[in-house]
């Protein structure tokens, strides 16, 4: 991982848009002509496909950099139930460990970063910072682990205010680099008073932490790119601190 840049994507819930707006930064970066590489350690709510897995999120990214990348590379953990992996572990009668996730991952990475591979990779969490992960372990805890600045994608309506400010709070107090808020539009809009004053009342309340972007409901990646496509994504994404996982994560907190 010596050199690699990334950028990690998490979320105030599941359903927010973690993946699209994944993709449509992996998509500005490899447009600009970055070699960009994705990521998505674990899944869940996959379909057995042969000997492997189909995630769905899983080949947006791959879409979102051009394609020709094994799914194994980009999601190397995946299970059928739609749940928390650790859950759907247990039912699947496999119990998850965090150290087979951070094996998994470092693999990936190394893979990634191998000659002629990518420069910066966007890794992106399942569920929100504090869903659990692995027995014992946190999404949180993944991203303590690589230490690549965190991104957090917030829905836009009522409710954002008290989900985002606590993932932002969550994150800082494990001394997680934040590279930024993005609200994103995934619903039709129901809350059009809040979604309006939302970005103003966030901003008030984020101190130094970025509002990167407030992007509407929209008619998919198309118009996720079209609000993506003038930040400066190349450089929030930064090498972590330390080079490696130090010992005490390696099996989870």
């Amino acid at each position: 991982m010596t050199g690699l840049r990334g950028l990690f994507v998490t979320g105030t819930d599941t359903g927010v848009g973690k993946t699209r707006v994944a993709a449509a930064i992996a998509s500005v970066l490899a447009n600009r002509g970055v070699r960009v590489g994705v990521l998505k350690p674990v899944a869940t709510g996959a379909e057995p496909v042969g000997d492997g897995w189909r995630a769905e999120d899983a080949e947006l990214l791959i879409s979102a950099i051009g394609g020709r990348v094994p799914s194994d590379r980009v999601c190397p953990i995946a299970f059928q139930p739609p749940l928390a992996p650790p859950v759907a572990a247990r039912l699947s009668g496999e119990p998850l460990g965090f150290d087979r996730v951070l094996a998994e991952t470092r693999t990936a990475l190394d893979w990634w970063a191998g000659p002629g591979g990518a420069e910066l990779v966007v890794v992106e969490g399942v569920g929100g910072l504090l869903c659990p992960l692995a027995e014992g372990a946190t999404v949180a805890d993944l991203a303590v682990s690589l230490d690549f600045p965190v991104l957090v994608v917030a829905r836009r309506g009522l409710g954002t205010l008290n989900h985002t400010l606590l993932t932002v709070e969550a994150a800082r107090r494990r001394g997680l680099r934040l590279a930024g808020v993005v609200l994103n539009g995934s619903e039709p809009t129901v809350d059009p008073l809040a979604e309006r004053t939302n970005p103003g009342e966030l901003a008030r309340w984020l101190g130094d932490v970025p509002l990167l972007a407030d992007l509407p409901h929209g008619a998919g990646l198309a118009a996720l790119l079209g609000g993506m496509i003038d930040l400066d994504w190349n450089g929030r994404a930064l090498t972590p601190r330390i080079v490696g996982i130090p010992d005490r994560l390696a099996g989870g907190p």
